[in-house]
C-alpha cells in the first residue's frame, strides 16, 4: 500500500494533486501545528497584472499554538467576497471557467469557521473533480504519536503502508534508516511542473489548481501527470 499525507492547504498547487495521484491512500493531517505565512490559508492565481494571493483570514490569538485543525477563520473580513470575485473578474474568460464556476459560488456562499474544514472540503472536491481514485483519511480519527518523522514512521505502521511518498521537503527530515527497518520504502517526490494554455500573457508556474481547470477542464489530470518520473 502506498501512502501519503499533506497538512490541509487553501485551493492546492499542482504537485500536491500529483503526490496523491501516485498513492493509494491520501491521510489529512490536520493535527500538526498551524504554520503561518505558509500554504495553509494561501495560494495564488494569475490575474493580467502577474500572481496574486487569495488569502483566507484567521483569527490571530494563540493560533502558534494551535493544530491546524483548530484554526479558526476570520469572517469579520469579507474574504469569500473577495476570493470569488477575483476568481469571476480573471478567469470568466477562461474556456473552462462555466464549468466549475457553481461549485466556488457556493463555497464562497457558505459560513466557515474552521479553516482546515474549507480546505478539505475543496480537496474532497478537487480530487473528484481530476478523476484521481484514492483512499482518504484524517488524522484526526487516529493517534499518530511522535514528530516529523517518527510522526510519519507511526503513521505508515498504524496504516500497513508498505511505501510512503515524501514530498520534495522530505529530504530535509526524514530518517531513511528507519523506514528501512521498518519494511516501509520511503520515496520522495520529484514533481516537474508542466506547461499548459494560460490566460493572461507568459506562462506562470505553481499556481493554484483552479488556474489549471479553469484554463484545461477534464485535461487537467492528464497534463499534470505528463511526463512525470513520479518518485525518486
Amino acid at each position: 500500500m502506498i501512502l501519503t499525507a499533506h497538512q490541509p492547504v487553501y485551493l492546492p498547487w499542482l504537485g500536491l494533486f500529483h503526490k496523491i495521484a501516485i498513492a493509494d491512500t491520501f491521510v489529512s493531517f490536520n493535527q500538526v501545528q498551524y504554520l503561518p505565512k505558509d500554504w495553509n490559508n494561501r495560494n495564488r492565481i494569475k490575474t493580467p497584472k502577474g500572481p496574486q494571493w487569495l488569502t483566507v483570514p484567521v483569527l490571530r490569538k494563540g493560533y502558534l499554538e494551535k493544530r491546524i485543525g483548530e484554526i479558526e477563520i476570520n469572517n469579520s473580513v469579507p474574504w469569500r467576497r473577495k476570493h470569488w470575485r477575483s476568481l469571476v473578474t480573471n478567469y470568466r474568460g477562461a474556456p473552462y471557467f462555466e464549468n466549475y464556476a457553481g461549485f466556488f459560488e457556493e463555497v464562497y456562499s457558505r459560513d466557515w469557521q474552521y479553516l482546515t474544514r474549507l480546505n478539505e472540503a475543496l480537496l474532497e472536491w478537487f480530487i473528484e473533480t481530476l478523476g484521481i481514485e484514492v483512499r482518504l483519511l484524517s488524522a484526526a480519527d487516529y493517534e499518530f504519536r511522535g514528530s516529523k518523522s517518527e510522526l510519519v514512521l507511526d503513521m505508515c505502521r498504524q496504516l500497513g503502508a508498505d511505501v510512503y511518498v515524501f514530498g520534495a521537503l522530505g529530504h530535509d527530515y526524514a530518517v531513511v534508516e528507519d523506514f528501512e527497518a521498518a519494511a516501509v520504502r520511503a520515496v520522495f517526490q520529484d514533481y516537474r511542473h508542466p506547461r499548459y494554455p494560460q490566460l493572461h500573457g507568459e506562462f506562470v508556474p505553481n499556481l493554484s489548481i483552479v488556474d489549471l481547470l479553469f484554463n484545461c477542464g477534464p485535461r487537467s489530470l492528464e497534463i499534470l501527470m505528463a511526463g512525470q518520473s513520479g518518485v525518486e
